[in-house]
């Protein structure tokens, strides 16, 4: 089993930065390749970025490309999502997820274990 603890969300000016964490406890958290996905209210849940298990691979969705970079520290079991140059579009609850395998991608269904959601709130 693996739990999984977002933090860093909250409110911010269209233009500014938010870095996301995910804490990550139980088994061994460097094989786990990891995701960050968001949802807004009325939506189903999106893509955003993932990792694979070492860090050697990152993998974005258009909309966040360039914006948004994903990255891991498995000395400290946390995962990071670092966005800048927020958009209004971009408010939404986002989760980290967990996968056993080496890289899980963009679909939701390939990840096992999933965090709470940390609120993301940018306004225009």
């Amino acid at each position: 089993q693996v739990q999984l603890v977002e933090s860093g969300g909250g409110l911010v000016q269209a233009g500014g930065s938010l870095r996301l964490s995910c804490a990550a406890s139980g088994r061994n958290f460097s094989t786990n390749s990891m995701g960050w996905f968001r949802q807004s209210p009325g939506k189903e849940r999106a893509f955003v970025a993932s990792i694979t298990w070492s860090g050697d691979s990152t993998y974005y969705a258009d909309s966040v490309k360039g914006r948004f970079t994903i990255s891991r520290d498995n000395t400290k079991n946390t995962v990071y999502l670092q966005m800048n140059s927020l958009k209004p579009e971009d408010t939404a609850v986002y989760y980290c997820a967990a996968g056993r395998t080496y890289y899980s991608g963009s679909n939701p269904y390939n990840y096992d274990y999933w965090g709470q959601g940390t609120q993301v709130t940018v306004s225009s």
